[in-house]
Formats: structure tokens, sequence, C-alpha cells
């Protein structure tokens, strides 16, 4: 795997604060898709910082529905999906060579400022859940074959989140390997929705993914976000 071969696809909404730092921890040899549903002037800053390998789509849409234009847009093998609150440590892309083999990869965030007991945290449940057998895959930090998203149907459009999750339970039960890396760490700068409540994410994630996992969760809740977003949204508008 050659980083020509990986294509970054960021779904991103009112992220002028922290796109700088996002965009300064890439490979300029990398290709990178943006789905900007902003209005702060994000897509304009990043074609600014950013003008080669960069395709910017200005769409309002889920993020379901901007990860599945981004892997429909994609041309390369890989996709390496991700948020704009992400920063890729030195040496991250080297790591991707060792897992060539599989069809899936995903890796832990975490965080070297605030709670940063709480990544690790989530960062050790997800290697347990591996163990046992459930990928606990986030979209902060995912690597994907695109035949294993073909393979697998691509993204729910119905969900306004999990949507990175749901998709690597469909890959792993159409058969695709997949692998969850400890070394293949990336950083969060951005703490909004800790800083909201630990428990209140953490519940709400939990719920969430163990009824869409056991297809428990009613159709009628497949479209709403139980206020995941909401919040976000209010801070920015205000």
């Amino acid at each position: 795997m050659k980083i020509e071969d990986i294509t970054i696809v960021v779904p991103t909404r009112n992220e002028k604060k922290n796109i700088p730092r996002f965009l300064n921890s890439l490979p300029d040899s990398v290709s990178l898709i943006v789905v900007d549903a902003s209005d702060d002037g994000t897509s304009k800053l990043i074609l600014e910082l950013r003008p080669a390998r960069t395709w910017v789509l200005h769409l309002k849409s889920s993020i379901a529905e901007a990860r599945q234009i981004g892997w429909k847009l994609v041309k390369t093998n890989w996709l390496l999906f991700t948020d704009a609150d992400v920063v890729f440590p030195r040496g991250y892309f080297d790591a991707l060579r060792k897992y060539a083999a599989y069809d899936a990869v995903y890796g832990p965030k975490l965080s070297k400022d605030r709670y940063a007991w709480y990544y690790y945290v989530f960062a050790f449940g997800q290697r347990a859940c591996h163990r046992f057998g459930i990928p606990a895959a986030t979209g902060s930090n995912m690597l994907v074959q695109r035949r294993a998203i073909a393979g697998a149907g691509g993204f729910d459009l119905q969900l306004v989140c999990n949507e990175d999750s749901e998709l690597v339970w469909r890959i792993k039960r159409a058969g695709y390997r997949i692998a969850f890396a400890g070394d293949l760490k990336v950083y969060a700068s951005d703490h909004r929705r800790l800083q909201r409540g630990l428990w209140r994410k953490t519940a709400h994630s939990i719920v969430r993914c163990l009824l869409l996992y056991f297809d428990l969760m009613p159709t009628r809740w497949r479209g709403k976000d139980w206020g995941y977003w909401s919040h976000l949204e209010e801070r920015e508008d205000g």
C-alpha cells in the first residue's frame, strides 16, 4: 500500500477553527475529499491552505450522506475516513503499509491534552470489543477498501450518527477481514461533546450501538440523533 493508493474522506460542518491543524498533519502526497456543509467559510479556508490534491464539495448533507458521497467520488483502492477535529501524528501514514492484507482497519483516537483518560478508556473498550468479535470502529480513524464498502452496500443513509460503526459490522458480516490497529493512533483537538457531559456521550454511544448491532433500532429512530448534533449547531450559531 502506497500513500498514493489512499484518499482521505472528511465530512465537515463549521470546522474553521479545527481545519488548519488537521490539514497541517496531512502528507502533501495524499489525496483529500471534503464534503462540506458549513456556512462559516470552512471550504474556502481548506482550498486556501491546501490547494493541491484536494477536492471540496459544498453540499448540505447528513454525515452518512457525506461519507457516502465521498466514497462514490474516490478513485483509489483505499479510503481513510476521519474527522476535521483530528490530528495525525508523524509516522501514521507510513504505518498503514503493514495492514495492506486487511479489508478494513481502525485505530484509536486519543488526546494529548484534556480528557486523555477518557479517550484511553474508550480505546481499551475498542480493543476488548474487537477481541470478542465485534468491531468497534469510528469514523475518526477508519481505513477501508472500496470493494469492502461496495460489498457491504455502502453507508446506511437513514442514520445521522453511528453510521461508521454500523458499516463496519456489515463489512465483517460480508466476510471481509478487519483489524484493530492499536498503533494507528490519531489525536482529538476538539472536545465539545465531552464538555457537554462525559456520561451522556458514553450512554448515547452504547445504547445506540447496541440497538443497531442487534437490529433492535426502530425505523423511526434511525433518522434521529437524540441530540448528538443539535447542541453543537446551537453553539456554532450562537
